[in-house]
């Protein structure tokens, strides 16, 4: 072996050593732990209040955020901390007194989230979990209320064999996947930065939400097809595509977000995949001339309430406007990208959000001005049933242009069949001057060359 690669794997089986013996107990999965106590630092605490009194508009706080823990100075363990708690206000935050200050909101909410993760079913009703207006909006069973309170669950994409060097993954229920397929789907349940492992590096894990993995599942891609993920984002929907057909075929990824869609080369280049084609798509038109796809997935913007677990601020920023807006812009979007559907291809509309405007009002008004879609199937993932975030999807196929012929072609009472007639022949060459030319039944064979 080379002495290079040997004293690196000597360092490396010394340095996973060091981690083992700093453990100060044995791995043993969440579950069988059971649920601990949050507890914060001062320092933390102090700095997630400074994030929550800067300003009243938290639009965008999963972004600004990170910028505030990088101007504080902490460490690592101390920014997750404040994340943590920034989290659990915006969780509980129908809960709590708004005349209080904000350090003291904080330490209200972590007494209200300790209390549940250890006895869910004392809160009685959890509609303050939402805000009033989504309640004209959908119906949410008082599960998913349960569910948008507790800390969101990690879910990893990925053979077998890798999540077994990863440990602590548990494998997703068989029982929610299509009839005929086989998830490859993990929980994570470690205390492993999954970023930081050499799976991931590597490209053989992915971390992708389980209901996002079933999407692509209900697309049922097939090898060798060409399928347009017109709001791809970044990517991972479109990676996912590309592996269900095993590396076959084509994948078109197209976003609005020159961003996004420099992330997904990146992310597509470090899991090696190849077969896709990656261009920027404004919502009208096709991004390239004459596009026929067997399959086009719409994964278009929306509210996000199906999210509303992992990104909880998102709950009281959300409007009854922004849902009204973002259906129509939907339904935009789905009616475009239906034209790269070639007839007998597929159609897969999905959204990560659970109001009727987005999810049932959309798809009514695309089956009343597209006929030619025949409707598969339509369903909801709750964040109760799969553990994870919510989501709608539904499938069209679309059938083949019925076009009724014409009185010429059928010879009706309207008149015979007119016989074309045929095209005069083309009049010979005129004649070279001098010697005439031989016709061609009296042209001699050429003699064959010289040897």
């Amino acid at each position: 072996m080379n002495p290079f690669r040997r004293a690196m794997r000597k360092k490396a089986q010394a340095e996973e050593d060091a981690r083992e013996r700093a453990r100060p107990e044995p791995r043993v999965s969440r579950e069988r732990r059971g649920p601990s106590p949050f507890r914060v630092l001062p320092i933390s605490l102090r700095t997630a209040a400074e994030f929550l009194e800067a300003s009243d508009d938290y639009t965008r706080a999963d972004l600004t955020l990170p910028k505030h823990l990088a101007k504080s100075g902490l460490d690592d363990f101390k920014c997750r901390e404040v994340t943590r708690a920034v989290g659990v206000w915006f969780r509980w935050r129908g809960w709590l007194d708004p005349r209080q200050a904000k350090g003291g909101q904080i330490v209200g909410a972590i007494e209200l989230h300790n209390r549940f993760q250890l006895h869910p079913g004392g809160f009685g009703s959890l509609d303050r979990a939402v805000p009033e207006w989504l309640r004209r909006e959908v119906e949410l069973p008082p599960a998913t209320l349960a569910q948008f309170q507790r800390e969101p669950s990690l879910w990893l994409r990925g053979p077998a064999y890798v999540a077994e060097e990863l440990r602590d993954c548990r494998p997703a229920d068989p029982k929610l996947a299509p009839q005929g397929q086989k998830l490859q789907a993990w929980l994570y349940q470690g205390r492993d930065d999954i970023f930081q492992t050499e799976a991931f590096q590597r490209g053989a894990i992915e971390i992708q939400d389980l209901a996002s993995q079933l999407v692509g599942h209900l697309c049922a891609p097939q090898p060798g097809e060409t399928w347009w993920d017109a709001c791809a984002g970044e990517g991972g929907k479109t990676l996912h595509l590309a592996q269900l057909m095993q590396g076959k075929g084509l994948v078109w990824a197209t976003d609005r977000g020159p961003r996004k869609l420099a992330a997904l080369k990146k992310r597509a280049a470090r899991a090696s995949v190849f077969n896709l084609r990656v261009e920027p798509w404004l919502g009208e038109g096709l991004p390239a001339k004459g596009l026929r796809c067997d399959g086009v997935l719409v994964d278009a913007p929306c509210s996000g309430v199906g999210t509303w677990q992992r990104h909880p601020h998102a709950r009281w920023t959300t409007t009854p406007d922004d849902v009204r807006e973002l259906a129509e812009l939907q339904l935009r979007l789905l009616t475009a990208a239906a034209a790269a559907v070639k007839p007998g291809g597929a159609l897969v509309y999905a959204v990560c959000t659970l109001t009727r405007a987005e999810t049932e009002g959309v798809v009514e008004a695309f089956r009343r001005t597209h006929t030619d879609f025949q409707p598969e199937f339509q369903r909801t993932l709750w964040p109760h049933e799969v553990n994870a975030n919510g989501m709608f999807v539904a499938r069209w196929r679309r059938q083949a242009a019925k076009t009724s012929p014409s009185p010429a072609a059928t010879g009706t009472a309207e008149g015979p069949i007119p016989v074309r007639p045929k095209a005069p022949a083309p009049a010979p060459p005129p004649a070279r001057s001098g010697r005439p030319r031989a016709s061609a039944p009296t042209r001699p064979k050429a003699r064959p060359p010289r040897k």
